[in-house]
């Protein structure tokens, strides 16, 4: 049976065409792998790069777009909406069909080796976390580019690989392994920031929301409207539906609508069935009713 592990890669730099096409052709020429997703986002000034094949092609893509986006990537002049750390900002290996767990912290370790050696300082988070406090990434993201030199004085903030001193050109990568997530954003009409700061701390659960809900309200100026951008880190705990309702009703509450909506990357098929069987009312729906399931195994 084929070995499929899926990459996710945050890089910051989404406005510069020319950048992001330097960084797209580092993946596209890389073999063996297929790319899923390229999302390039102004407002945050970020591109996310999602790609899966054999876990070896896999980090090789990784390896090569990020030596691609560390020569285009300068972070001391960096400027955008999403929190970030580094040129290279969070790089997270998932398993998706016949890779166990410790094949995945392999490559994600042997990932992390690799870009250290470079100069970067690099961090394990999720299951690959070797502290407690390093887990989530908003812990290791805490106070973003900015707050990093000094971070880098405390001797708790030692990287797992790498040198333990700030780089300014290219901050730090936190990277790791991790369930099958959805980034799901809501952007709403209006240009109220506070609003979309109240919403999002309704429906994280850090601030008493909703488990498995991570959230931020991010300015989207270009469209003079407030997002708000959500990771469903266990879409079976809390699905998209659920979600989706609590924001729409959260936002009437403020006399706001909803512009659209929008979902960053893959999105696993199973985590459909809830918009189905909730928007639709199908009774008893079923996965194999899906054609291309059957085309997929």
């Amino acid at each position: 049976m084929r070995k499929v592990l899926l990459c996710e890669i945050n890089v910051s730099e989404g406005i510069d065409p020319k950048k992001i096409a330097a960084i797209t052709r580092a993946l596209e020429n890389v073999e063996g792998i297929s790319i899923m997703d390229i999302n390039s986002n102004p407002d945050h000034n970020r591109s996310v790069y999602t790609f899966l094949g054999d876990p070896e092609r896999v980090l090789e893509g990784a390896k090569r777009i990020s030596d691609a986006a560390l020569d285009q990537i300068d972070m001391s002049v960096h400027k955008g909406s999403h929190p970030r750390m580094g040129a290279v900002d969070v790089v997270p290996f998932v398993p998706i069909r016949n890779v166990s767990q410790e094949e995945a912290l392999k490559i994600a370790r042997e990932y992390g080796r690799y870009l250290g050696e470079k100069g970067v300082p690099v961090y394990y988070y999720e299951d690959a976390a070797t502290r407690p406090e390093r887990k989530l990434l908003v812990n290791i993201r805490k106070g973003q580019y900015e707050a990093l030199e000094e971070k880098m004085k405390d001797p708790a903030w030692i990287p797992d690989e790498g040198p333990f001193s700030f780089c300014p050109k290219w901050g730090a990568t936190v990277t790791g392994v991790r369930f099958a997530l959805i980034a799901f954003n809501v952007n709403l009409k209006t240009d109220d920031l506070e609003i979309g700061k109240a919403i999002a701390k309704a429906v994280r659960f850090s601030s008493g929301g909703f488990h498995s809900v991570r959230a931020i309200a991010l300015s989207l100026e270009e469209r003079r409207q407030v997002q708000v951008s959500m990771n469903l880190v266990n879409y079976r705990m809390t699905p998209i539906p659920l979600v989706f309702e609590t924001v729409k009703m959260l936002a009437d509450s403020y006399g706001v609508a909803i512009s659209d909506a929008e979902m960053v990357g893959p999105v696993p098929l199973d985590a459909l069935r809830d918009v189905v069987t909730h928007y639709l009312r199908v009774r008893d729906f079923n996965m194999e009713q899906i054609i291309e399931t059957k085309l997929i195994e």
